[in-house]
């Protein structure tokens, strides 16, 4: 189950994709498609997120930052 840690309300433009980046702020890009390339990022709003090892942080449905543990499951590798 995913948590909210800011309330930003970001209203979101096609064709880009929405992200928390390194600083813990919400960045936003042009998306590659096809040959076309992506754009660089910009800096959507400033939020200073301290991130926690094994946590998924994102910007959801409402265009806020949330959230989740992450899940790590399959088959352990032989050596």
């Amino acid at each position: 189950m995913a948590q909210k840690l800011v309330k930003l309300g970001i209203k979101r433009q096609k064709g880009y994709l929405y992200y928390v980046d390194k600083d813990g702020d919400v960045s936003c890009a042009l998306m590659a498609r096809g040959k076309q390339k992506g754009g660089k990022p910009k800096k959507v709003a400033k939020c200073g997120i301290q991130r926690k090892e094994g946590y998924l942080y994102f910007v959801d449905k409402q265009g806020d930052v949330s959230c989740a543990k992450m899940v790590r499951g399959g088959k352990k590798k032989k050596k």
